[in-house]
């Protein structure tokens, strides 16, 4: 372990810091410009410029000959997005979730990660497929802006004439802003790889595998610009730029990061079997857990938060003691499969349940008759 390699990931870290600021900063203000909703700027813009670093890797990987490196980066991505990123930003503030994410983005995610295991199980995703995942998304991206265009244009009706004389110094807040979101992104890849590259040596000085390095460091770097995003957008209060980006990430890791490297791909991108069994469904079990945490009260709360996280851990061990073959791996397999899955399963099957009954009984008595004018009564 040497000081250059301690510094880069010092300076890794920085940049990650910064850059999720920047990033934050102006996407927050271009959504206030534009007239955009904070939900959907992260959704399109931030979560689109956090999976840069996940892009990079991909395409990286193809261009040096090994292509199956791309499915292990996006779907160790997705589930380090959803268990990690959003529950460690659940546990700094819990976050209040839009019921436009539950009716609409959680299920484009859930769809699109059982596509990319339907389209997998021949063993590779070919270029035809990224055609079909980068289709996919270019049709959700389209839907977004239109509806956001229609509520933006809500809005704008409501303002006076004289609102065009201020056109100019909107543009020019809005290329700056646009530029704080450029700024912010690329200090997020760079200080990805810097931080991959230092944990990477790290790692390797300790004696960990290659195999275990590229399961557990290179999942969680790329990840880390979502981690960082979210964190510092929770802490300004743009609680919705933070569970945007986290399940436009994961939309964009599949349609775009994925579905671009399937198409430069010249023989696609090759599946391992083992990913068909268990990564991949991995990916949609996390997709799903999505919809019954954030159908709860539309609250990601801190307990479920921590609940997240510590499946992140037993994931992250499951990887670790499967790829070294170490003797416990059996009992800790088995107690996963038999005690912690189900009994987290019904319990969030009974809350999903209490939560449909309360919201059943709030239509059929209507609003409360001390605060009639209460809109979310």
């Amino acid at each position: 372990m040497t000081v250059p390699t301690l510094l880069a990931l010092a300076a890794g870290l920085g940049l990650l810091i910064a850059g999720g600021e920047s990033l934050v900063r102006g996407a927050a203000s271009l959504a206030r410009t534009i007239g955009m909703s904070s939900l959907m700027v992260g959704l399109i813009v931030v979560s689109f410029a956090t999976s840069a670093p996940e892009l990079a890797v991909s395409t990286g990987a193809v261009v040096a000959g090994y292509p199956g490196l791309a499915v292990g980066n996006v779907v160790g991505s997705n589930i380090a997005n959803v268990l990690l990123v959003l529950g460690v930003s659940a546990l700094c503030v819990p976050l209040l979730v839009r019921s436009q994410i539950v009716r609409t983005d959680i299920p484009v995610m859930v769809a699109l990660s059982v596509g990319v295991l339907l389209l997998a199980l021949d063993g590779t995703v070919g270029p035809g497929d990224g055609v079909l995942l980068f289709a996919a998304l270019l049709a959700y991206v389209a839907v977004s802006v239109v509806v956001a265009h229609r509520r933006r244009n809500t809005v704008a009706a409501r303002e006076d004439d004289g609102a065009a004389r201020g056109a100019g110094s909107r543009v020019r807040r809005v290329l700056a802003d646009a530029l704080f979101v450029a700024v912010g992104a690329a200090l997020l890849v760079v200080g990805a790889r810097l931080l991959v590259t230092a944990a990477g040596d790290i790692a390797a000085a300790l004696g960990v595998s290659d195999l275990v390095i590229g399961l557990t460091v290179v999942a969680v770097g790329t990840s880390l610009p979502e981690l960082v995003t979210c964190v510092v957008a929770v802490v300004r209060g743009e609680r919705d730029i933070a569970v945007g980006n986290i399940v436009g990430s994961n939309v964009f890791n599949i349609g775009f990061v994925l579905g671009v490297t399937a198409i430069v791909a010249p023989q696609g991108v090759s599946v391992e079997p083992s990913a068909i069994r268990f990564d991949l469904p991995i990916m949609i079990a996390v997709a799903l857990v999505l919809l019954p945490v954030a159908f709860t009260g539309s609250v990601v709360t801190r307990w479920e938060g921590a609940l997240l996280v510590a499946f992140y851990a037993a994931y992250l061990t499951y990887l670790v003691l499967a790829t070294t073959e170490h003797e416990a791996f059996k009992s800790f397999a088995a107690a996963m499969l038999w005690f912690a899955v189900p009994i987290t399963a019904l319990w969030l099957l009974v809350m999903a349940t209490h939560e449909l009954r309360v919201r059943r009984r709030r239509r059929r008595d209507g609003p409360p008759a001390l605060d009639p004018a209460d809109p979310g009564g």
